[in-house]
């Protein structure tokens, strides 16, 4: 079959090159201009794409901006996996996120919309608490804008909120005040074909932080472990909900919640490819990825085989990562080489890297280089597969978390006691 991806950061190629691999064709396009070169050597590359849509058996999108142009070319009778202008509005406009889950019957956390600081300022003053900020729109991407109180009185959220007035009042047009909820923080996602969710669900856990412990700021992700589940509470009480509400959609549809042993208090809705949570579904699907993707784009059920066990995913960065500086990535990454001390196996996935005459150089300007996963009957087989494939990979400057995994037992004891797993 024929496959044509477009993307705008060019993160999607671990998922073309496996699908090149199973036999299909594929072409390629990358809409940001300062990620034209990733995915070079690994894909055939076309600047405009609308030019090669007839070509294409299926048309595959991998960012949430794109609902508009996907419901223009499924109109135009095309088979297309990406989203709807309602999933795009479920992702950037947090409050409307807010008010879809408490449409579909889920617990939904006290939260507030502010669209200027002084405000939200204010009403923490006059209300003191724990909070969690998070911006709205596109400005969410940058993760490193998002912050979890950790003073009962509100007090250090204040002072945030004065440095993002002074630092990133242009950016952040609106944000969202949510109460602090204490429990496990888990993710349940699961592909959906327009009409149903193909089962089983991944269950996932994140690691945001830069850090070993959760310390430093937020990553959008450093690592991610999970299992599939046919049927969980936890996916009658998220995904099972919106499945009527979300017609249309097509792809990857993720729900991230806090549970603690008074329920499941969902936080919000990543309808799209997740990074690195895909490296961990290319991990754990057994099914080819050629025939479940245009399945998916053609509105099929689907028998989707996945592994048994546990898979953990673990990303490997450079500077400026998890920042944006394009002269520190110029100075210490650009054009580095990723160098494997011995012939490189499964499940070592380039992000943001080129290749040429055969040899994998870093470019884009992020410095999310590499993600490397593992898969084992225990976390700990896991972990160890994992991280024994890191140290067979060199890169200058490279770093990464240590501690990926490391609280599964604790988390997973506790979903468990509170029955969510069943």
């Amino acid at each position: 079959m024929k496959f044509l991806f477009v993307t705008r950061w060019s993160s999607l190629h671990a998922l073309a090159s496996q699908i090149i691999k199973e036999g299909h064709e594929v072409k390629y396009t990358v809409l940001s201009k300062t990620e034209k070169e990733v995915g070079d050597g690994f894909v055939e590359k076309v600047d405009n794409w609308e030019e090669h849509k007839s070509w294409a058996d299926a048309i595959i999108f991998d960012d949430s901006d794109f609902g508009d142009i996907c419901e223009r070319l499924r109109k135009e009778g095309h088979k297309v996996v990406g989203g709807t202008k309602y999933s795009d509005k479920l992702e950037f406009d947090r409050e409307f996120g807010s008010e879809e889950m408490k449409a579909a019957g889920l617990t939904k956390i006290p939260s507030w919309e502010f669209q200027d600081f002084d405000s939200a300022i204010q009403f923490i003053k006059n209300t003191p608490g724990r909070y969690v900020v998070k911006p709205s729109g596109k400005a969410q991407n940058d993760k490193v804008l998002s912050y979890v109180g950790q003073e009962e009185d509100g007090k250090d959220v204040i002072t945030i909120l004065e440095r993002y007035r002074k630092g990133w009042g242009r950016k952040i047009r609106s944000f969202q005040i949510q109460k602090f909820v204490s429990g496990v923080e888990v993710a349940v996602g699961a592909f959906f074909n327009g009409k149903k969710f193909i089962l089983p669900a991944l269950i996932n856990f994140e690691h945001k932080k830069l850090m070993n412990g959760d310390i430093g700021p937020s990553t959008g992700e450093m690592g991610t472990t999970g299992f599939w589940a046919e049927d969980t509470k936890l996916f009658r009480e998220t995904l099972q909900k919106m499945e009527s509400r979300i017609a249309g959609y097509v792809g990857y549809f993720d729900i991230n919640c806090i549970v603690n042993s008074r329920g499941v208090y969902p936080l919000e809705f990543t309808p799209r490819f997740g990074y690195p949570t895909l490296n961990l579904q290319l991990e754990g699907i057994l099914s080819k990825w050629g025939e479940f993707m245009y399945a998916l784009a053609a509105g099929q059920d689907f028998q989707l085989r996945t592994k048994k066990g546990l898979q953990l995913a673990v990303v490997v960065a450079v500077p400026p990562f998890p920042f944006s500086d394009d002269s520190t990535f110029k100075k210490f990454s650009e054009d580095a080489p990723v160098v494997f001390k011995k012939p490189m196996s499964d499940g070592v996935y380039p992000c943001e890297v080129k290749r040429v005459d055969g040899e994998w150089l870093l470019t884009g300007t992020s410095g999310y280089s590499v993600v490397v996963s593992g898969a084992g009957s225990t976390m700990e087989d896991a972990r160890k597969e994992a991280y024994s494939k890191i140290k067979n990979i060199q890169i200058p400057n490279m770093f990464y978390r240590t501690d990926i995994g490391e609280r599964w037992h604790r988390d997973s004891d506790l979903l468990q006691t509170w029955g969510m797993l069943t």
